[in-house]
């Protein structure tokens, strides 16, 4: 398998899947279709990973439903009631893009941690495997960021992968506790500066760069946030690329 030699990560704010024509069915957004771009292959491997949801089998049914009529070879990795493949840092390092659901991401770390999936994500990122995720799945690849995983009020959250050294705002546009947390942990210091996307839109890095934000949602930005060297923080609005939605 040949790759590009490059890291991708794909941290999507919200609009990954959007609803179908078909009853009670899901398509797959523009979003996805970019992460797939990058993995510079014709028929990318695409695997599947809901553990933040607790490996619910009709999210994992319905995500496979997305990719109908999809040049894409499917497959998903569960740790419920156990590992689902044999060996799952194999299955990791055999996949072009991996997409992580939303969900708990404090679950999902704990997991993760304990099953060794953070050492191989880590590897297969280094290795150029694309990482993409929505909310939980997009806030696992920094620092940190706020999540509801212990309940409806949000709490500040440092724990996540680190491969990128930035917090990160998710839903930032249609959950009016995100902006304002992620603002003030910026400016505490209880996480560092960083990235924060609205609903639609996901956040292109290049190893740990920021490259690009991308949008299937008109209206919908990326955000950059620094401390301001006092007391409170600097929100600087990215326009984001359109892509097709």
């Amino acid at each position: 398998m040949t790759r590009s030699g490059q890291s991708h990560i794909l941290a999507i704010g919200g609009g990954s899947f959007r609803p179908s024509p078909r009853y009670s069915f899901l398509e797959a957004s523009g979003l996805l279709r970019y992460g797939l771009d990058l993995t510079g292959q014709d028929r990318p491997r695409l695997g599947l990973m809901a553990t933040a949801l607790g490996d619910d089998s009709d999210w994992i049914l319905k995500m496979y439903g997305a990719f109908a009529g999809w040049d894409v070879e499917l497959s998903h990795l569960t740790v419920f009631p156990m590992p689902n493949v044999p060996d799952p840092r194999a299955w990791i390092l055999e996949q072009d893009m991996i997409y992580v659901s939303g969900g708990s991401v404090a679950n999902l770390m704990a997991l993760w941690r304990l099953h060794g999936l953070d050492e191989a994500l880590g590897e297969a990122w280094r290795a150029g495997v694309v990482l993409s995720g929505q909310s939980a799945g997009a806030l696992c690849w920094h620092v940190g960021g706020n999540t509801d995983s212990f309940g409806p009020e949000l709490r500040v959250w440092a724990d996540g992968l680190g491969l990128l050294p930035y917090s990160c705002g998710v839903h930032y546009d249609s959950d009016p506790q995100r902006r304002p947390l992620l603002q003030q942990s910026v400016a505490s210091g209880e996480l560092p500066g960083g990235y924060a996307a609205d609903e639609g839109v996901g956040l292109h890095y290049v190893g740990t760069e920021f490259i690009q934000a991308v949008s299937v949602e008109p209206g919908g930005y990326a955000y950059r946030l620094e401390h301001d060297g006092a007391d409170g923080v600097k929100e600087l609005r990215i326009e984001p690329r359109m892509l097709t939605p």
